[in-house]
């Protein structure tokens, strides 16, 4: 296990469309390893494999199930080809920070609620339910994989010292 490189803007790979997986071997295995160490070691609370300069749909994230608690343990989630099924009709804006945008926060608008399905590390068939700051999450880390940034969305871009914030780096 090891860190990767985080990619940056205005790295290409970053606005490319990913490929979903096929084989959930060793070589899979090793990225998924390698993309949890290089979350940790930023800090992030989640990273898509385009971001580590590969062009397949996976994503890895570690925050609280629920961000209502305040000492909640943060749960790790391996998302492997994820979807959004559902969408809630309610919209919530919300501060965002990126690994591959460094310097940059921004106001983005999201659903509040969302379905997520996809396959675990083990390659069986997950669905998850997330809402709050783990559904901004996920749409986020989903984004990566269709080629969009948070600057894409974003209502509003703030830089060092515009803002007082500790947003989490996604």
């Amino acid at each position: 296990m090891a860190s990767r490189e985080i990619i940056k803007l205005p790295g290409p790979i970053l606005r490319s469309k990913a490929h979903k997986v096929k084989d959930l071997g060793k070589d899979f295995q090793t990225l998924v390893d390698d993309m949890i160490d290089t979350m940790r070691d930023e800090p992030g609370v989640g990273l898509a494999a385009t971001q580590v300069k590969v062009p397949l749909r996976v994503i890895v994230i570690e925050y609280p199930e629920d961000d209502s608690i305040d000492e909640a343990k943060p749960k790790l989630y391996v998302v492997a080809n994820p979807e959004i099924l559902r969408v809630s009709e309610e919209k919530v804006k919300g501060l965002e920070g990126c690994l591959s945008v460094p310097n940059i926060v921004g106001d983005v608008v999201r659903s509040e609620e969302i379905q997520v399905e996809g396959l675990n590390r083990e390659g069986k068939k997950i669905t998850i339910r997330a809402k709050g700051w783990l559904a901004r999450i996920f749409q986020h880390e989903i984004d990566h994989l269709n080629g969009i940034l948070f600057v894409d969305r974003a209502v509003a871009l703030y830089e060092p010292g515009e803002i007082q914030t500790d947003t989490p780096n996604v």
